[in-house]
Protein backbone atom coordinates (compact mmCIF):
# COMPACT_ATOMS: atom_id res chain seq x y z
CA UNK A 1 0.00 0.00 0.00
CA UNK A 2 2.89 2.33 0.86
CA UNK A 3 4.49 1.70 -2.54
CA UNK A 4 1.22 2.58 -4.30
CA UNK A 5 0.87 5.74 -2.21
CA UNK A 6 4.39 6.80 -3.14
CA UNK A 7 3.72 5.99 -6.79
CA UNK A 8 0.59 8.16 -6.82
CA UNK A 9 2.41 10.96 -5.01
CA UNK A 10 5.25 10.86 -7.55
CA UNK A 11 2.73 10.70 -10.40
CA UNK A 12 0.96 13.86 -9.25
CA UNK A 13 4.36 15.50 -8.76
CA UNK A 14 5.30 14.67 -12.37
CA UNK A 15 2.05 16.17 -13.60
CA UNK A 16 2.26 19.24 -11.39
CA UNK A 17 5.91 19.92 -12.19
CA UNK A 18 5.37 19.57 -15.95
CA UNK A 19 8.00 16.87 -16.27
CA UNK A 20 9.76 17.28 -19.68
CA UNK A 21 9.41 13.58 -20.62
CA UNK A 22 5.73 13.65 -19.67
CA UNK A 23 5.10 16.84 -21.68
CA UNK A 24 6.92 15.40 -24.70
CA UNK A 25 4.80 12.24 -24.69
CA UNK A 26 1.52 14.10 -24.16
CA UNK A 27 2.36 16.66 -26.85
CA UNK A 28 3.11 13.97 -29.42
CA UNK A 29 -0.09 12.12 -28.51
CA UNK A 30 -2.19 15.24 -28.99
CA UNK A 31 -0.42 16.19 -32.23
CA UNK A 32 -0.87 12.74 -33.75
CA UNK A 33 -4.49 12.30 -32.65
CA UNK A 34 -5.61 15.83 -33.57
CA UNK A 35 -4.03 15.51 -37.03
CA UNK A 36 -5.68 12.13 -37.55
CA UNK A 37 -9.02 13.60 -36.45
CA UNK A 38 -8.71 16.47 -38.94
CA UNK A 39 -7.89 14.11 -41.80
CA UNK A 40 -10.75 11.82 -40.75
CA UNK A 41 -13.19 14.74 -40.71
CA UNK A 42 -11.98 15.89 -44.13
CA UNK A 43 -12.81 12.43 -45.49
CA UNK A 44 -15.64 11.23 -43.25
CA UNK A 45 -17.88 14.32 -43.14
CA UNK A 46 -18.25 14.66 -46.94
CA UNK A 47 -18.73 10.91 -47.21
CA UNK A 48 -21.39 10.95 -44.50
CA UNK A 49 -23.14 13.91 -46.14
CA UNK A 50 -23.04 12.21 -49.53
CA UNK A 51 -24.63 9.06 -48.11
CA UNK A 52 -27.25 11.12 -46.28
CA UNK A 53 -28.38 13.19 -49.27
CA UNK A 54 -27.88 11.08 -52.39
CA UNK A 55 -29.72 7.90 -53.33
CA UNK A 56 -27.85 5.48 -55.60
CA UNK A 57 -27.60 1.74 -56.27
CA UNK A 58 -25.56 0.04 -53.56
CA UNK A 59 -26.14 2.77 -51.00
CA UNK A 60 -27.44 0.32 -48.41
CA UNK A 61 -24.42 -1.95 -48.86
CA UNK A 62 -22.10 1.04 -48.53
CA UNK A 63 -23.76 2.09 -45.28
CA UNK A 64 -23.53 -1.44 -43.89
CA UNK A 65 -19.86 -1.59 -44.84
CA UNK A 66 -19.04 1.72 -43.18
CA UNK A 67 -20.95 0.75 -40.04
CA UNK A 68 -19.04 -2.53 -39.95
CA UNK A 69 -15.72 -0.71 -40.35
CA UNK A 70 -16.46 1.18 -37.12
CA UNK A 71 -15.41 -2.00 -35.34
CA UNK A 72 -12.12 -2.44 -37.20
CA UNK A 73 -9.62 -4.30 -34.98
CA UNK A 74 -6.77 -1.83 -34.34
CA UNK A 75 -4.09 -4.50 -34.59
CA UNK A 76 -5.36 -5.48 -38.05
CA UNK A 77 -5.20 -1.85 -39.17
CA UNK A 78 -1.69 -1.62 -37.73
CA UNK A 79 -0.68 -4.76 -39.61
CA UNK A 80 -2.08 -3.45 -42.91
CA UNK A 81 -0.29 -0.11 -42.53
CA UNK A 82 2.89 -1.92 -41.49
CA UNK A 83 2.82 -4.12 -44.58
CA UNK A 84 2.29 -1.12 -46.86
CA UNK A 85 5.04 1.01 -45.27
CA UNK A 86 7.60 -1.73 -44.69
CA UNK A 87 10.61 -1.87 -47.01
CA UNK A 88 9.01 -4.67 -49.02
CA UNK A 89 5.65 -2.85 -49.22
CA UNK A 90 4.39 -0.60 -52.01
CA UNK A 91 5.07 2.56 -49.98
CA UNK A 92 8.28 1.42 -48.35
CA UNK A 93 10.30 3.90 -50.39
CA UNK A 94 8.70 6.73 -48.41
CA UNK A 95 10.46 5.61 -45.23
CA UNK A 96 7.42 6.34 -43.05
CA UNK A 97 7.41 3.21 -40.89
CA UNK A 98 8.15 3.94 -37.21
CA UNK A 99 7.37 7.63 -37.62
CA UNK A 100 4.51 9.80 -36.32
CA UNK A 101 3.20 9.97 -39.91
CA UNK A 102 2.59 6.21 -39.97
CA UNK A 103 0.74 6.54 -36.66
CA UNK A 104 -1.42 9.32 -38.09
CA UNK A 105 -2.27 7.14 -41.10
CA UNK A 106 -3.27 4.22 -38.85
CA UNK A 107 -5.44 6.42 -36.62
CA UNK A 108 -7.05 8.07 -39.64
CA UNK A 109 -8.05 4.66 -41.02
CA UNK A 110 -9.57 3.75 -37.66
CA UNK A 111 -11.42 7.01 -37.06
CA UNK A 112 -12.72 7.81 -40.57
CA UNK A 113 -15.48 5.12 -40.55
CA UNK A 114 -16.65 6.40 -37.14
CA UNK A 115 -16.85 9.99 -38.41
CA UNK A 116 -18.58 8.91 -41.64
CA UNK A 117 -21.14 6.63 -39.98
CA UNK A 118 -22.09 9.00 -37.17
CA UNK A 119 -22.26 12.06 -39.41
CA UNK A 120 -24.34 10.14 -41.95
CA UNK A 121 -26.90 9.31 -39.27
CA UNK A 122 -27.02 12.90 -37.98
CA UNK A 123 -27.34 14.41 -41.46
CA UNK A 124 -29.82 11.83 -42.73
CA UNK A 125 -32.17 12.50 -39.80
CA UNK A 126 -31.90 16.21 -40.53
CA UNK A 127 -32.40 15.64 -44.26
CA UNK A 128 -35.56 13.62 -43.66
CA UNK A 129 -36.89 16.49 -41.56
CA UNK A 130 -36.16 19.24 -44.08
CA UNK A 131 -36.20 17.42 -47.43
CA UNK A 132 -39.65 18.64 -48.50
CA UNK A 133 -38.84 22.23 -47.57
CA UNK A 134 -35.54 22.10 -49.44
CA UNK A 135 -37.21 20.63 -52.52
CA UNK A 136 -39.91 23.32 -52.43
CA UNK A 137 -37.14 25.93 -52.51
CA UNK A 138 -35.56 24.12 -55.48
CA UNK A 139 -32.24 23.71 -53.64
CA UNK A 140 -29.62 21.71 -55.52
CA UNK A 141 -28.15 18.54 -53.96
CA UNK A 142 -24.90 20.42 -53.32
CA UNK A 143 -26.88 23.21 -51.67
CA UNK A 144 -28.74 20.65 -49.55
CA UNK A 145 -25.44 19.15 -48.42
CA UNK A 146 -23.88 22.46 -47.41
CA UNK A 147 -27.10 23.54 -45.69
CA UNK A 148 -27.27 20.34 -43.67
CA UNK A 149 -23.59 20.51 -42.74
CA UNK A 150 -24.00 24.05 -41.43
CA UNK A 151 -27.26 23.35 -39.61
CA UNK A 152 -25.78 20.27 -37.92
CA UNK A 153 -22.45 21.90 -37.09
CA UNK A 154 -22.78 21.47 -33.32
CA UNK A 155 -23.75 17.82 -33.61
CA UNK A 156 -20.92 17.25 -36.08
CA UNK A 157 -18.47 18.79 -33.64
CA UNK A 158 -19.50 16.14 -31.11
CA UNK A 159 -18.88 13.53 -33.81
CA UNK A 160 -15.39 14.96 -34.35
CA UNK A 161 -14.71 14.89 -30.60
CA UNK A 162 -15.83 11.26 -30.47
CA UNK A 163 -13.34 10.52 -33.22
CA UNK A 164 -10.58 12.30 -31.34
CA UNK A 165 -11.38 10.35 -28.19
CA UNK A 166 -11.10 7.11 -30.16
CA UNK A 167 -7.79 8.19 -31.67
CA UNK A 168 -6.08 9.39 -28.51
CA UNK A 169 -6.93 6.16 -26.66
CA UNK A 170 -5.56 3.91 -29.42
CA UNK A 171 -2.67 1.58 -28.59
CA UNK A 172 -2.72 -1.53 -30.79
CA UNK A 173 -2.21 0.05 -34.21
CA UNK A 174 0.19 2.81 -33.14
CA UNK A 175 2.55 0.46 -31.34
CA UNK A 176 2.81 -1.70 -34.47
CA UNK A 177 3.51 1.11 -36.93
CA UNK A 178 5.21 3.49 -34.48
CA UNK A 179 7.38 1.06 -32.56
CA UNK A 180 7.08 3.03 -29.29
CA UNK A 181 10.49 4.67 -29.86
CA UNK A 182 11.55 7.04 -27.10
CA UNK A 183 11.63 10.73 -28.13
CA UNK A 184 10.18 9.84 -31.53
CA UNK A 185 6.96 7.78 -31.53
CA UNK A 186 6.14 7.20 -27.86
CA UNK A 187 2.59 8.33 -27.09
CA UNK A 188 0.56 8.12 -23.91
CA UNK A 189 -1.07 4.73 -24.43
CA UNK A 190 2.10 2.94 -25.57
CA UNK A 191 4.15 4.61 -22.84
CA UNK A 192 1.68 3.48 -20.18
CA UNK A 193 1.95 -0.11 -21.42
CA UNK A 194 5.75 0.04 -21.51
CA UNK A 195 6.28 1.79 -18.17
CA UNK A 196 3.85 -0.58 -16.41
CA UNK A 197 5.73 -3.59 -17.77
CA UNK A 198 9.01 -2.01 -16.58
CA UNK A 199 7.56 -1.34 -13.14
CA UNK A 200 7.86 2.44 -13.48
CA UNK A 201 4.44 3.11 -11.98
CA UNK A 202 4.82 6.87 -11.30
CA UNK A 203 5.23 7.77 -15.00
CA UNK A 204 2.56 5.28 -16.06
CA UNK A 205 0.14 6.69 -13.47
CA UNK A 206 0.99 10.28 -14.44
CA UNK A 207 0.22 9.52 -18.09
CA UNK A 208 -2.95 7.72 -17.04
CA UNK A 209 -4.05 10.77 -15.05
CA UNK A 210 -3.50 13.03 -18.06
CA UNK A 211 -5.29 10.61 -20.39
CA UNK A 212 -8.22 10.37 -17.99
CA UNK A 213 -8.35 14.17 -17.72
CA UNK A 214 -8.46 14.41 -21.53
CA UNK A 215 -11.29 11.86 -21.67
CA UNK A 216 -13.27 13.79 -19.05
CA UNK A 217 -12.60 17.04 -20.89
CA UNK A 218 -13.83 15.56 -24.17
CA UNK A 219 -17.03 14.33 -22.54
CA UNK A 220 -17.59 17.74 -20.93
CA UNK A 221 -17.14 19.42 -24.31
CA UNK A 222 -19.57 16.97 -25.95
CA UNK A 223 -22.19 17.69 -23.29
CA UNK A 224 -21.66 21.43 -23.70
CA UNK A 225 -22.01 21.21 -27.48
CA UNK A 226 -25.16 19.12 -27.16
CA UNK A 227 -26.65 21.70 -24.82
CA UNK A 228 -25.70 24.45 -27.27
CA UNK A 229 -27.27 22.50 -30.14
CA UNK A 230 -30.46 22.02 -28.15
CA UNK A 231 -30.70 25.72 -27.39
CA UNK A 232 -30.03 26.50 -31.05
CA UNK A 233 -32.76 24.07 -32.14
CA UNK A 234 -35.39 25.66 -29.90
CA UNK A 235 -34.29 29.24 -30.55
Amino acid sequence: MQDFSQAFALAFHLVGSFDPDLIEIVSLSLRVSLTAMLFSCAIGLPLGAWLAVFRFPGRGVTIILINALMGLPPVVVGLIVYLNFSRAGPFGWLGLLYTPTAMIVAQTILVTPIIAALSRQVLEDLHNEYSEQLRSLNVSPFGETTTLLWDARYSLLTVALAGFGRAVAEVGAVIIVGGNIDHLTRVMTTAIALETSKGDLPLALALGIVLLAIAIGINAMVMGLRATAARYAYA
